[in-house]
């Protein structure tokens, strides 16, 4: 019999307080994840030793890794096709005219006619020239353009696996007793090799499949690393949105053939960062992931920063239970279950008897 499937939530604004916690905890929550691309390294000893006052779930950090992201804009701007533009380090406020691109040093390494993707084709940008670490760009597609948006070049610039931010925040969880890593941008076994030695050998290492090197490695990353991780949001940086499927069962596949445990991240209820409920499509997709053999499911943006982040939990927690219940049943009668209304009767019916009673699974309507 196989293992049981995991959920993991991602931390953030939305969840950092004890009530939702609890929440998700109380679903079931195996990780909660602090992804360190939205977090400050000065705030991650505090979020830890407060996580760590309120649940015994045990922690993953994140690293940021080798990604490139929009600095701070003054606010969501928009260029126009056919528009100039200027590349600058982070240590600039962005506007219309000025992007500002972390890390810094990536606009040094883009070659001229390289074509800049900014929050996933939102804005694309052809880079004309580069100059003392500034990069002078036309917009190809215009769009709009925020703070700490996903930014990709092809070609891509060369960048550090780990930048400082990384390595400290590493050292910082170490010594407040974190012993899972997921190492973002994971491109090969040497990169797995670094981490452990920042790390520890008693730790965890994550190895998130994200990029298209990483995918082609991925037999040399399964032999390295303890799990891995596909998410599907920045793959979709470098893969055609049509094919991510596709990918995502290939890795599933290897990651099975190999023992190795594979969890799956990114829009798996996106719309319940604002609905109370996901959509029928996301509800398929979820049972579809589990169906393809992945052992995890990761929410992200739904319990960091959604407004429903507990439900999320409970979404997954009732998904998770009702695979394990249907997976190898046949019989279609069988398979319908009860009528939704017969459910909200029931919970009605606990309501009133006890009034402060919360229902563990949200009813999709």
């Amino acid at each position: 019999m196989s293992e049981p499937r995991v959920l993991l939530c991602t931390l953030g604004p939305s969840s950092l307080n004890e009530r939702v916690i609890a929440q998700m905890e109380e679903a079931g929550a195996a990780t909660f994840r602090i992804n360190m691309s939205h977090t400050e390294v000065d705030d991650l000893e505090r979020i830890l030793q407060f996580v760590r006052q309120h649940t015994a779930v045990p922690i993953s950090i994140d690293t940021e890794g080798a990604r490139m992201r929009t600095g701070r804009m003054s606010d969501r701007v928009t260029v126009f096709e056919g528009g100039h533009v200027r590349l600058v380090p982070e240590a600039f406020w962005g506007d219309a005219y000025t992007i500002p691109v972390t890390p810094g040093e990536a606009i040094s390494r883009f070659e001229p006619g390289a074509l800049v993707s900014i929050d996933f084709n939102a804005a694309i940008l052809r880079v004309d020239s580069v100059r003392d670490g500034v990069a002078e760009a036309t917009v190809v597609t215009g769009g709009e353009i925020g703070t700490r948006k996903a930014v990709t070049a092809l070609p891509s610039p060369a960048l550090p696996t780990f930048s400082p931010k990384d390595r400290l925040a590493a050292r910082i969880a170490g010594e407040n007793g974190v012993r899972e890593f997921a190492l973002s941008f994971c491109e090969d076994p040497a990169s797995i090799a670094q981490l452990r030695d920042m790390v520890g050998p008693d730790a965890k290492v994550v190895a998130k499949i994200e990029s298209r090197e990483g995918a082609r490695n991925l037999e040399g990353i399964l032999a390295a690393a303890d799990k891995i991780l596909i998410d599907r949001g920045d793959l979709s940086r470098e893969v055609r949105i049509e094919g991510i499927p596709a990918v995502q069962k290939a890795v599933i596949r290897a990651a099975n053939a190999h023992r190795v445990p594979v969890y799956v991240a990114t829009n798996l209820l996106e719309s319940m960062v604002r609905r109370r409920v996901p959509t029928r499509a996301e509800v398929n997709d979820v049972i579809n992931t589990l169906l393809d053999g992945a052992d995890g499911l990761v929410l992200s943006a739904e319990t960091a920063i959604g407004s429903y982040p507990g439900e999320a939990a409970r979404m997954i927690a009732a998904l998770l239970e009702e695979f394990g219940r249907t997976r190898d049943r046949q019989d279609l009668w069988e398979l319908l279950g009860e009528h939704p209304l017969s459910a909200v009767a029931r919970r009605a019916e606990e309501a009133a008897k006890d009034p402060d009673a919360t229902p563990r699974h949200p009813v999709v309507g």
